[in-house]
């Protein structure tokens, strides 16, 4: 996956959180299924985010970005902010 391509998906991802608000602001989606989904699109949000600052780094340092694999949610969701 290329950087526009992963910039693609992150703001699916965040259109998809708007409409999971407003979905539950309507009553159309209960509380329990928005957090859910949103706790998803969030792990995979952070996956890219993480994918995209190191491909970003690769190319910096000369080095082939797509060489840079993503990370499992597991090892993302651990860092200490």
């Amino acid at each position: 996956m290329d950087d526009k391509a992963i910039l693609a998906r992150i703001h699916e991802l965040v259109d998809e959180e708007h409409s999971l608000r407003a979905q539950v602001q309507s009553g159309a989606l209960s509380p329990d299924d928005e957090r859910s989904r949103l706790t998803e699109a969030e792990v995979e949000l952070d996956r890219l985010w993480d994918l995209l600052r190191r491909r970003r780094a690769a190319r910096a340092n000369g080095t082939d970005p797509d060489a840079v694999e993503e990370r499992p949610a597991s090892e993302v969701e651990g860092y200490i902010q």
